[in-house]
């Protein structure tokens, strides 16, 4: 294989490979940074070795040899000094004669244990969201401060600051890089999941910036949630999240028109729906149904996703259905958002009277205050019930409150629309 090729085969393989690599190393050594600089090293070693000896049939395990060599070597250069580093240079040495096979098989064993461990601590509580989501994106999703920063439109430096801030609140509340059990570890899970569709909706509702969606986000959303679904197949609401992002994301390329504007979900071309998105979608919700988690805070979103999914235009949608799953998301995760969402499919289904008469029942709620799709909603509300003057208002309210440009022009737009 020629050198060029090789070392194509070895960023390929370190691609696949850097999570759970750096989620081995950092169990062992417990430093998040140090498993970082280990698992680079032994890409490193690898673009120097294998173009001469070829790449080795097992690649991941001998890059995880090779770095739990160096942490073997790090702890012995720097002679022991701490006992935390003597226990663990003893529990390598036993190791250090382990085949590639050995290591291939500690590393992926059955539970998916140092990943899930891996992912459990980058979404630990003890962290904000949103340092969560740009350090679980830098460890598991394996992207670049840059692209991170990109991806959030920030600046690489605000970006690096909170990475490097979380991980020194990860090692100042001693976070055990493993999975937690029993009744903590449902605690600890709904955390991770926050985490996961905080990357996914950052993408698929952009709440900054220029363009509707950012579909780079949507994707490292989907394939944290797909990872987690494997890695915790018997989870519901796991499953739940992964269904309502692969939902959700069916519909990106309908969401905005040619020129980029916003187009409603109830103008959507159909046609452009990824077909094969909502039957993944469709299968991830019926395996959650089956663990009996239909009535869990995703799954129902995910519910409420698929009724639109499975209608075939506007027309059909099963408007009263979906009024029924917003009482039932209403009771089991209770938040002014959700009530406004009932508000919204209450009009669609009852008449527009009846979605004000919800809304106007939560205006006053600190957590809509300064929140765009409030006044949105009523002005939607208001023009449907043949009061254009008062949803002319209320649409430019909204536009003022509203960060996303093209989301703007949206409101802007329905907003001329009422002086016609």
């Amino acid at each position: 294989m020629a050198t060029n090729e090789t070392h194509r085969a070895i960023e390929a393989v370190f691609r696949i490979e850097r999570a759970r690599l750096i989620a081995a190393l950092a169990r062992m050594t417990r430093d998040v940074d140090r498993a970082e600089e280990m698992a680079q090293e032994a890409l490193l070693i690898a673009l120097t070795e294998w173009p001469k000896s070829g790449v080795p049939d097992n690649p991941g395990a001998w890059l995880a040899a090779a770095a739990k060599r160096r942490v073997i070597d790090g702890v012995r250069h720097h002679a022991m000094r701490e006992r935390k580093h003597a226990e663990i240079a003893r529990e390598l040495d036993e190791e250090r004669d382990m085949s590639a096979e050995a290591v291939e098989a500690a590393l992926d064993d059955p539970l998916g244990g140092e990943l899930l461990g891996l992912i459990f601590a980058a979404c630990h509580p003890v962290i904000s969201p949103e340092a969560r989501a740009a350090l679980t994106l830098r460890l598991v999703g394996g992207l670049t401060v840059e692209e991170i920063a990109r991806a959030f439109l920030s600046n690489e430096a605000a970006i690096a600051a909170r990475i490097t801030r979380a991980k020194k609140a990860i090692a100042k509340a001693g976070v055990a890089f493993e999975v937690p059990r029993g009744a903590e570890l449902q605690a600890r899970l709904g955390s991770v999941i926050e985490v996961v569709y905080l990357i996914f909706n950052e993408g698929y509702a952009a709440t900054t910036g220029p363009s509707l969606v950012r579909p780079p986000l949507c994707a490292e959303g989907q394939r944290l949630g797909r990872i987690l679904a494997g890695l915790m197949p018997d989870q519901a609401e796991v499953l739940g999240l992964l269904a309502l992002m692969e939902i959700q994301a069916s519909r990106l390329a309908a969401r905005a028109g040619p020129d980029g504007r916003f187009v409603p979900l109830t103008e959507q071309n159909r046609a452009r729906w990824d077909q094969l998105l909502i039957r993944r979608g469709l299968n991830a919700l019926g395996r959650a149904e089956a663990l009996g988690g239909a009535d869990g805070p995703y799954a129902l979103q995910a519910a409420l996703a698929a009724c639109h999914a499975r209608a075939r235009s506007a027309e059909d949608t099963d408007w009263q259905h979906i009024a029924t799953l917003y009482d039932r998301l209403g009771e089991v995760m209770p938040s002014p958002v959700v009530e406004l969402n009932r508000a919204v499919a209450y009009s669609m289904a009852f008449g527009p009277e009846a979605g004000l008469r919800l809304v106007d029942a939560i205006a006053e709620e600190a957590a809509l205050r300064n929140y765009a799709p409030l006044p949105a909603a009523r002005g939607d509300f208001l023009f449907r019930a043949g009061r254009p003057g008062e949803a002319k208002a209320e649409f430019e309210a909204a536009a003022a409150l509203s960060g996303n440009e093209r989301e703007r022009e949206f409101l802007l737009a329905r907003a001329a629309e009422c002086t016609r």
